[in-house]
């Protein structure tokens, strides 16, 4: 019994120091100490576990699988509270992109918007990690403008009321955030549609905060070309405008 003892003991004790590591690998400490010093973050942005995840899909069900994409496999999985949520897991993060994945994390955190994709939680403590956000049913806006099979079952005052909400939702992020943001990827593949097709901003991957003392910031260009500020390509410089002017390209090509 003793002899027993000590194994599991032991065992716990190398599944924490490997929970620790994997924490680390994947930008734990770094998320930790940034949310710690962003007074506006989200309370409902959460660290879980592993349990309450598998419960959620079924230890990753096939059957709960929605679809592969280039970072790893999109799951649909059931929380406690009844909730339907979107599970990403990665198949793996490269070093040079860890400051991009927190960067994403840290940002969604600051927003609590009807039209804005929220991040629900966050699993760090594997060799790969996942990301749990708010169900979003009926796919992006790009397919229901271009895909003659959905075409038809959006109306033209849906249409309208769709590209108001995410001038609505723009114009939060850029000044009734804490710290403002600029998405600097705003076209119709970002924009997901949930089941009463309210429009939900998503992709903050390339997003910035802004400090409150600054109109603009110096910043590679990052982004899809032909939704570009031209002034952004041209002088590094990014700004609020840049959304605008990503916007109204996206919404002129596509109506």
């Amino acid at each position: 019994m003793v002899s027993s003892w000590l194994y599991f003991l032991i065992k716990k004790r190398k599944l924490v120091k490997l929970k620790e590591q994997f924490f680390q690998q994947n930008g734990g400490l770094i998320l930790q100490q940034q949310l710690s010093n962003k007074e506006g973050s989200s309370e409902t942005t959460k660290i879980y576990t592993a349990k309450e995840l598998n419960k959620a899909t079924k230890n990753y069900d096939a059957s709960r699988i929605m679809g592969q994409e280039g970072y790893g496999t999109v799951y649909n999985g059931v929380l406690l509270d009844h909730r339907i949520v979107e599970i990403k897991k990665f198949k793996t993060i490269d070093k040079n992109q860890i400051e991009q994945f927190i960067n994403k994390i840290v940002i969604l955190s600051q927003i609590n918007h009807r039209n804005v994709v929220q991040l629900l939680e966050c699993y760090l403590e594997t060799e790969v990690p996942f990301l749990v956000y708010d169900f979003v049913p009926n796919g992006t806006l790009f397919n229901h403008i271009y895909h003659e099979s959905n075409a038809s079952t959006v109306s033209w005052e849906t249409h309208l009321r769709i590209a108001v909400e995410t001038t609505i939702a723009l114009s939060n992020l850029h000044s009734a955030a804490l710290v403002p943001i600029i998405h600097r990827d705003i076209k119709s593949t970002n924009i997901l549609l949930n089941q009463d097709f309210i429009a939900k901003i998503s992709n903050f991957g390339t997003s910035r905060l802004v400090p409150l003392d600054q109109m603009q910031i110096a910043l590679a260009v990052q982004g899809t070309l032909g939704y570009l500020d031209p002034g952004y390509i041209q002088t590094n410089q990014l700004t609020k405008k840049s959304d605008v002017y990503s916007f109204g390209t996206w919404y002129s090509w596509s109506y």
